[in-house]
């Protein structure tokens, strides 16, 4: 789930659907964010006749900045929400002089060798798009991020008219969200979470907390509109909540009620049961306001006995353990958790099986190739597909090539879209072997020695002094192995053994035969032989 980047070319020109990121797990320490594998197109980038972002969320914009750093011209094209948070984002990373292009549902863009129409489908974030690519080899539709929410809180419905017209004028490649492929019937409507949000609010005596996602605008909308029935105020926490909601405000996509949001620095003016925070950190992120809530270490909001916290988000796969941890420490803390597990608090912005089907029945497209998801979401997708009578449902993972030619699309290739690592301002330097020396030095620490050899009278002279971070607390438990270790390094050298670079990987091997024995652990070892 993320980095959704597709590229399309024909006749030596590419067009870019998507930018985003994926977010970092537990074996990604360190690890700030990931790219998609831009470095496929890094040297093709004068090729690029544009980029299309169906919507403003960060696992299909948040790479963008990085993107631009190689090319900061490319022609970028979105709806006005989705632009006004991408500007914001590259103001964060002093990007200028970039080339934006709002669109709108309906209107029609020539770039090169590619038509694109857009298309207004409803999600979890307002303004989203799905795009028609039009060229000399077919029509391709992709959708984007979508569902189909009948009754949507901001009135925007999936254009199911004009899906029906592109079908008409014959799709010949079909790529459709797999995300909610899985499951059954329809997505619950965003207004279903009324009941239980209001539930939330009127059972709450103290201090209410919600989190989400900070892009997600009609929650927010849902949250503000509770709280001027209450009779409380709403306070921002989290950067890039207070910065993409007035991004929001601003364009009018959110309606706040005069005197209702107030300041961080005001909330001391208030009694807990007179405001509600709107906070980040549904996903668990360690920095995020809500994570430093419940380890006590924010600097302004402190929770107290019967304070509510209302965790209003779904959970993103592979943040199930970073979430619980937060669960629990509110818990810990005293607060009561209101989240997905045990109350109707939020619902999905991706189409279930139902409305898949639904679009598969209307588009009747030629080819149909799913997208985002992970492996069995793509093959859930595509099997519902064939159930409708596609002709050709194609899986592709991360990196494959696919060919659309006489109305038929097949798999033709693979090129290298590996994980790009962003770690601080670096970018791409961190390897796969990098994580793993991580993970050695945080799962079972590491152990150094130092060991002064003479190589000509062929002895050790000083040493070996042996040290241990993260594997035990006394060095003394070394003492059974130092002589085994001179034994080793003595009778390498007098086997030939003279670099200092051959007498540390016999020291290394030494020991860490020793510890696997021993203690049954593989730490990260560092020998060191300074020869004189």
């Amino acid at each position: 789930m993320g980095r959704n980047m597709t590229v399309f070319e024909i006749n030596g020109q590419l067009l870019l659907v998507d930018c985003g990121v994926l977010f970092p797990e537990d074996d990604h320490p360190g690890v700030d964010l990931i790219l998609p594998g831009l470095g496929a197109i890094e040297d093709r980038l004068d090729e690029v006749v544009g980029l299309v972002l169906t919507h403003g969320h960060e696992d299909h914009v948040g790479a963008v900045p990085y993107l631009l750093r190689q090319r900061p011209d490319i022609p970028i094209y979105g709806s006005r929400l989705t632009l006004a948070l991408l500007k914001e984002k590259v103001r964060e990373h002093r990007l200028r002089n970039t080339d934006l292009h709002i669109v709108e549902a309906g209107e029609t863009v020539a770039l090169g060798e590619f038509g694109l129409e857009f298309v207004a489908v409803n999600h979890s974030i307002p303004d989203a798009l799905a795009v028609a690519i039009r060229t000399k080899a077919g029509l391709a539709l992709h959708t984007g991020d979508f569902k189909m929410d009948q009754l949507p809180l901001d009135g925007r419905i999936t254009d199911l008219r004009a899906f029906a017209r592109l079908g008409e004028e014959g799709v010949d490649l079909f790529l459709t969200d797999s995300t909610n492929a899985e499951v059954p019937g329809f997505t619950t409507p965003e207004k279903d979470i009324l009941p239980a949000l209001e539930r939330v609010f009127t059972t709450s005596q103290q201090r209410l907390i919600v989190a989400c996602f900070a892009s997600h605008v009609h929650r927010v909308q849902q949250v503000l509109d509770a709280a001027v029935r209450h009779g409380r105020k709403v306070v921002y926490v989290g950067r890039s909540m207070v910065r993409n909601m007035g991004v929001a405000k601003d364009l009018g996509y959110l309606q706040v009620p005069a005197n209702t949001v107030v300041n961080l620095k005001e909330l001391e003016n208030y009694r807990p049961d007179e405001v509600v925070i709107i906070s980040t950190g549904s996903q668990g992120e360690p920095l995020s306001a809500l994570s430093r809530i419940a380890s006590g270490e924010h600097p302004v909001i402190e929770l107290a006995e019967q304070d509510t916290v209302l965790l209003a988000s779904s959970l993103i796969p592979g943040n199930e353990n970073a979430v619980s941890r937060v669960i629990n420490g509110l818990t810990a803390r005293g607060a009561r958790v209101v989240h997905k597990g045990n109350a109707l608090v939020h619902v999905s912005g991706h189409a279930s099986a139902g409305e898949l089907l639904y679009c598969y029945n209307i588009v009747q497209p030629e080819n149909v190739m799913p997208v985002h998801g992970e492996i069995r979401h793509l093959v859930a997708n595509a099997e519902l597909a064939r159930a409708t009578g596609v002709p050709r449902s194609i899986v592709v993972t991360d990196g494959g090539v696919v060919d659309l030619a006489d109305g038929v699309a097949k798999v033709v290739g693979q090129i290298d879209a590996s994980y790009i690592f962003v770690d601080g301002s670096t970018v791409g330097d961190i390897s796969e072997s990098s994580l793993t020396d991580r993970k050695i030095l945080g799962e079972e620490g590491s152990i150094s020695i130092v060991c002064v050899v003479d190589t000509r009278e062929m002895n050790v002279v000083s040493g070996p002094d042996i040290h241990a971070r993260g594997f035990v607390e006394d060095d003394s438990i070394f003492d059974d192995v130092r002589a085994e270790i001179i034994t080793a390094v003595v009778s390498a050298m007098k086997d030939g053994a003279q670099d200092s670079h051959r007498l540390q990987q016999v020291i290394r091997r030494t020991i860490g035969r020793w510890v696997n024995v021993t203690h049954r652990r593989r730490p990260m070892i560092v020998p060191v032989v300074v020869t004189v």
